[in-house]
């Protein structure tokens, strides 16, 4: 009989656990033991130099997590991607709890294959091995063959839903308890952030839905060549067993690795941090796990966009509409150095009271954000301002919204996934151009509306230091020049002539009267900065670095 799962319930599955006090009590006492131990095993050894001493330790860490199970697994994955937290010696070690677990039993794999299936794996497949290729926290991949054809058969672990429903009750428990003894204040939503956490868990179990979250992601990527989404095979697919394509690719997880396989891996960075900024600021659908074992690079692809494949889709999230604008709101606030009106992007994501006098906040976050994008780029990197934000969340009511949890897991997994290809990568380097490129050349409603704020102030006056700003941001190196400035110049040609730009016209009119006058020197150094910037012989790069990347 099949296994059906419910949906996530903070209050049911608490009233569940405690009603069996013969599992909540024993398993709360071994965590609390569990992490005092390795807290203190980390305290007198954490520091030694003795090279074996560090090596027993990373492996006391991996089977530390290990054996607590899929729930911490799941964040012991996350803590692999960041080199900038984890010493190295601990992240070799750590990285295998992305694909590298201990297998169950392949008996049982192949019953539930049966049960699931409807008939044994030698009837499905003509090939089908003893053995998985990889094993993740919640299920085990095998590599079987069919028509000539490889698969990707992922089953899931036996007891799975008992062992998440009742370890994410007890996180709940123990992070609401623990909460004011935390070294971050994250306010009042602790419980609110795990509960996001367990309906992310809840439905990764599910492999229909993640048979579904596969199709919706493959459709928002089919016109980009760079991005490659293995084939869903429905006929092989149920609750507990996914089949798709096999990919034959390298995984993300070591730059030795890639180069040994003559693939570039700045080219890969480039194509996973672009495609995560589209699912969060063109989509607003999004994969909630990007770590190195669930992302492949493949051949082909160019030295500038690698060729990129997604894999495991149990984990996803969608940002609202309001919430995607308002950051991209944000991150113009930042490039401008508006820190008000950041304040207000905060509030109006509910980092922030309504209540909170945001005049306050606008030098800390001066000093937390401040020159992000001009000399200080260099050190900007998200561990950096979350260093800095740990200080500022002490002082000032700063809370993490529930919604935001797997956004920012998502974020800082894939930051952590590029600084360890390369260690010297700035995230803004790529974030800053892509906003920008996207305000000039997106001609929604929403957007233009933002491309308007920044044109023209309150009083509908030409801001030319901000229009300089957002095209320095763009094209401050060559490499962006030669690519991006047809694209810019047809969009803004196109939205200047076209129904939608009747309300920049309209201001760029209004712009030329001061105190019932003309007046045309913001107009003459608009121009100026146009002329430059679209000047002939930047044009004829433009055209002739096109021409060359399509041959």
């Amino acid at each position: 009989m099949k296994k059906s799962f419910s949906k996530y319930s903070a209050k049911d599955n608490l009233l569940w656990l405690i009603l069996r006090p013969w599992i909540f009590i024993p398993r709360v006492l071994y965590i609390l033991l569990t992490f005092i131990f390795l807290f203190l095993r980390i305290l007198l050894q954490g520091n030694s130099k003795n090279k074996n001493v560090q090596k027993n330790l990373s492996k006391y860490l991996f089977d530390v997590i290990t054996d607590l199970g899929p729930c911490f697994i799941k964040l012991g994955q996350a803590l692999s991607t960041r080199p900038d937290l984890v010493r190295q010696d601990w992240l070799t070690e750590l990285t295998n709890l992305q694909d590298n677990l201990p297998a169950f039993d392949h008996k049982i794999a192949l019953k539930i294959i049966e049960e699931e299936l409807g008939s044994p794996a030698n009837e499905l497949f003509e090939e089908f091995p003893d053995s998985p290729i990889a094993s993740a926290s919640l299920g085990q991949v095998y590599k079987a063959k069919i028509n000539n054809s490889y698969l990707a058969v992922k089953v899931q672990r036996p007891n799975l839903y008992f062992l998440i429903r009742r370890d994410v009750v007890i996180l709940r428990f123990l992070g609401t308890f623990l909460s004011p003894l935390l070294p971050l204040n994250v306010g009042v939503g602790i419980g609110e952030i795990i509960d996001e956490f367990g309906k992310a868990l809840f439905d990764e179990i599910d492999y229909q839905q993640e048979a579904e979250n596969a199709l919706r992601f493959a459709n928002l990527f089919k016109e980009n060549p760079n991005i490659f989404i293995p084939k869903l095979e429905k006929q092989f697919s149920s609750k507990r067993v996914i089949t798709t394509s096999w990919i034959d690719g390298v995984k993300l997880r070591d730059r030795a690795l890639l180069e040994e396989n003559n693939l570039i891996p700045a080219s890969f960075i480039k194509t996973c941090v672009i495609s995560g900024l589209q699912q969060l600021f063109e989509f607003g659908y999004f994969h909630a796990d990007p770590h190195p074992g669930n992302m492949f690079a493949l051949k082909g692809g160019n030295a500038d966009c690698g060729n990129l494949a997604y894999v495991d889709f149990g984990m996803m999230d969608t940002i609202t509409n309001s919430d995607r604008l308002t950051l991209i709101k944000a991150i113009v606030h930042i490039i401008n150095d508006e820190y008000y009106l950041l304040a207000e992007d905060f509030q109006k994501l509910g980092f922030l009271t309504k209540e909170q006098d945001l005049l306050k906040l606008v030098e800390p976050l001066k000093e937390v954000l401040g020159g992000s994008f001009g000399a200080e780029v260099g050190n900007f990197n998200l561990k950096n301002v979350t260093d800095k934000f740990s200080k500022l969340m002490y002082s000032y009511p700063f809370r993490v919204p529930s919604r935001f949890a797997l956004i920012i897991r998502a974020v800082v997994s894939q930051e952590g996934l590029a600084l360890r290809l390369d260690p010297e990568f700035k995230i803004l380097k790529i974030a800053y151009p892509y906003i920008a490129k996207k305000l000039l050349t997106d001609n929604s409603e929403e957007i233009l509306e933002i491309l308007l704020e920044v044109v023209f102030d309150k009083k509908g006056q030409i801001q030319v230091e901000k229009v300089e700003s957002l095209l320095n941001i763009l094209f401050r190196d060559s490499e962006s020049i030669n690519s991006d400035l047809i694209p810019v110049a047809n969009a803004g040609l196109k939205l200047f002539v076209s129904k939608k730009g009747s309300e920049v016209r309209k201001n760029l009119l209004l712009s030329l009267i001061k105190d019932e006058k003309l007046e045309f020197s913001d107009a003459k150094k608009l121009l100026a900065l146009i002329r430059n910037t679209f000047s002939p012989l930047n044009i004829a790069k433009s055209a002739v670095q096109n021409i060359i990347s399509t041959v």
